[in-house]
C-alpha cells in the first residue's frame, strides 16, 4: 500500500487528461481536431523516449499529432525556417521543439521564434511576460503549472505560505515562482528561491511549508532539510550507477524519497509524481490553443 501522505501525479494526470478528452470532443463536434507538432532535432535517446510519450497521449486525447525529426547538422536558419512553415499551418494549434538542440542553436532565439499563439510550452517572451505581470491570457510552462495543479488538486494551503523553490532555471524555478506568488487565489505566497550560491541552503528549507526540489542533483533534499509536516514536491530527474538494474543505472529524484517521506505532511513519488503532470499540462495548453484559434477564427 502507497504511503498515506502520497501525491499521486499519475492519478491527477489522469483527471486533467479526461477533462481535455471532453474538450478535444467538443470541438470535434464542431468540426476542429487540435493538432500539436512535435520538433526535433538530432537522435538524442531521452528525447526520442519523451516526445514517443507525448505522442503516445495525443493519440489517447483524440489530439492529431506529428513529429518532424531534423538531422543534428541542420542549421539555426533551417530550424526557424521550419517553425515559420508550422507557424502558418492552420492544422497545428500547438508547437513543441524539444530540448535538448544542439549547441550551434540558440534556444533563445528557437522560442522566440514560436508564434505566441501556438507556445505550448510557455516559452515566448510574451508568455514568460504575461506570467510575470499576471495576466491568464498566457500559456504557462507545462512543469510549473503542473507541480501548481498538484498543490491546488492535493488541496495545499498555498496562500500565505512558506514556499522554498530549490533552482533558479528558466523551464521551472522562475517561472514556479512567479507563479505562487501571484496576487489571486491558490498563489499567494512568499517565496524564496535558493541556487548554488545561497548560504546556508538547509536554513531556508526547513522553514519551508512547500518545498519544491528543481535542482538536479540526485537525492539534494534529505530528511535533515524538512520541516516536519511540509509538503514536498521532487522535479528532479538524475540518472545514478545501480549494478542492480538492468541497464546499469536508474532515474532518481532530487529528494531522498525513503528518508523524507515519514517527515513531509505530503511528498510526490519519483516517478509517478511531476513527470505524469507535464505531459498532461502540455495537452491541456493545445486544447487551449485549439479554442482561441476557433474562437479567432468565428471572430474573423
Amino acid at each position: 500500500m502507497p504511503p498515506a501522505n502520497l501525491i499521486d501525479g499519475r492519478a491527477i494526470a489522469g483527471q486533467i487528461q479526461d477533462e481535455v478528452a471532453q474538450r478535444a470532443a467538443a470541438l470535434a463536434d464542431r468540426g476542429l481536431q487540435p493538432g500539436l507538432a512535435f520538433v526535433r532535432v538530432g537522435e538524442d535517446p531521452a528525447s526520442k523516449v519523451y516526445v514517443g510519450m507525448k505522442e503516445k497521449a495525443c493519440a489517447q486525447l483524440g489530439i492529431f499529432s506529428e513529429t518532424r525529426v531534423l538531422a543534428p547538422s541542420t542549421t539555426e536558419a533551417e530550424l526557424l525556417a521550419l517553425l515559420t512553415q508550422l507557424n502558418a499551418d492552420t492544422r497545428i494549434h500547438g508547437i513543441l521543439v524539444q530540448a535538448p538542440l544542439p549547441k550551434h542553436i540558440r534556444e533563445a532565439v528557437v522560442y522566440a521564434t514560436v508564434s505566441p499563439q501556438k507556445d505550448v510550452d510557455g516559452f515566448h517572451p510574451m508568455n514568460v511576460g504575461k506570467l510575470m505581470l499576471g495576466d491568464p491570457s498566457g500559456f504557462l510552462p507545462c512543469t510549473p503549472a503542473g507541480v501548481h495543479e498538484l498543490l491546488m488538486r492535493s488541496q495545499v494551503q498555498i496562500e500565505g505560505a512558506e514556499a522554498v523553490i530549490l533552482g533558479r532555471g528558466n523551464i521551472v524555478g522562475k517561472p514556479m515562482a512567479a507563479i505562487l506568488c501571484q496576487k489571486g487565489r491558490h498563489a499567494n505566497a512568499t517565496v524564496t528561491i535558493c541556487h548554488s550560491q545561497t548560504r546556508d541552503i538547509k536554513a531556508h528549507c526547513r522553514r519551508a511549508d512547500i518545498l519544491i526540489a528543481a535542482m538536479g542533483v540526485a537525492k539534494f533534499v534529505t530528511a535533515d532539510m524538512v520541516k516536519p509536516g511540509a509538503t514536498v514536491i521532487d522535479v528532479g530527474v538524475n540518472r545514478v550507477t545501480d549494478p542492480t538494474a538492468k541497464s546499469g543505472s536508474r532515474l532518481v529524484g532530487d529528494v531522498d524519497f525513503e528518508g523524507v517521506q515519514p517527515i513531509a505532511g505530503r511528498i510526490t513519488p519519483n516517478p509517478g509524481g511531476v513527470g505524469p503532470m507535464t505531459i498532461a499540462m502540455l495537452m491541456q495548453n493545445t486544447i487551449r490553443a485549439a479554442e482561441l484559434a476557433l474562437g479567432a477564427s468565428v471572430k474573423n
